[in-house]
């Protein structure tokens, strides 16, 4: 009986390794995630702009290895179809994100993100929000691929629930870019106000290294505390075997020479009272 229920608590333990290990890898994928974020962020952020066609030739066209490159893009906003992002915190404030469409001299459609501005009084709307400048535009921005559609996220004429591109073109109605958006760097000529300008990422790996040691750690202390709960039963079921007797008192030995004088006392006052309970009335 005593041979299955080891056998249980050993498969259990496995698992338990195994559980560990895969966790341990889920983190290490997680920071190469981070490491490539980082990465993108240091090669692209302050490269020179190019002309959008250069980086996204197409409407639907985007290579995620050109995330935060600058772009040089002119045409007129439109000014009447600009949309409010909801929900977007920044340095701890709500607020929202303001898009405006940028109609180019061929008819497409450029989404610029001019920016953030806090929630107003009522929490559902900003106060204000800068104008975009009117007439022809020059825009440097950097390009970033659009998000994904959240179910069940709704908002109000004027605003959106998530930067999803598609959704934005089929409320334009126009040849829009869905493989980019752009977070705006400067308009030439500039605007008497603009909306504050989104920070530089933060180049941050994370916890994710430490935590994936932390899970292998937790891996072998699973095998470590089968192995002390082993050698505790075997001690205890050959406690009046001589020989584990001779072994157990070599260890209190070892035990009290590194204890000090009260804490001895202790421990003959415990052996004593162990004593008198095995002899019995």
């Amino acid at each position: 009986m005593r041979s299955w229920r080891w056998t249980g608590y050993l498969a259990f333990v496995i698992l338990f390794a195994i559980a560990c290990v895969l966790l341990s890898q889920w983190q290490l994928a997680r920071r190469a995630e981070a490491v490539a974020a980082n990465t993108k962020v240091e090669n692209n952020y302050d490269r020179a702009p190019v002309d959008i066609h250069a980086i996204l030739p197409d409407l639907a066209a985007f290579s995620p290895e050109d995330e935060w490159r600058q772009i040089r893009v002119t045409g007129s906003y439109l000014r009447d179809e600009q949309l409010l992002v909801r929900t977007r915190p920044l340095a701890g404030s709500p607020g929202f994100e303001v898009l405006v469409p940028l109609r180019l001299a061929d008819g497409d459609v450029f989404i610029v993100d001019r920016g953030w501005v806090p929630v107003g009084t009522n929490q559902d709307a900003p106060d204000a929000v800068p104008a975009a400048p009117p007439g022809t535009v020059t825009v440097v921005a950097r390009v970033k691929p659009g998000e994904p559609h959240l179910p069940g996220r709704s908002a109000p004429p004027g605003q959106i629930a998530t930067i999803e591109l598609d959704e934005i073109r089929s409320r334009l109605g126009a040849p829009t870019y869905t493989g980019a958006y752009g977070l705006m760097v400067s308009e030439d000529p500039p605007a008497a106000a603009t909306p504050t300008a989104l920070p530089k990422p933060a180049l941050d790996e994370g916890p994710h290294l430490s935590y994936a040691f932390q899970w292998l750690v937790f891996a072998i202390l699973g095998f470590v505390a089968l192995a002390w709960a082993v050698r505790q039963e075997y001690r205890n079921l050959n406690a009046d075997d001589p020989a584990e007797r001779q072994r157990s008192e070599a260890r209190r030995a070892r035990k009290l020479a590194r204890l000090t004088d009260a804490q001895i006392e202790d421990e003959l006052v415990d052996r004593a009272e162990q004593a008198s309970g095995r002899q019995g009335p």
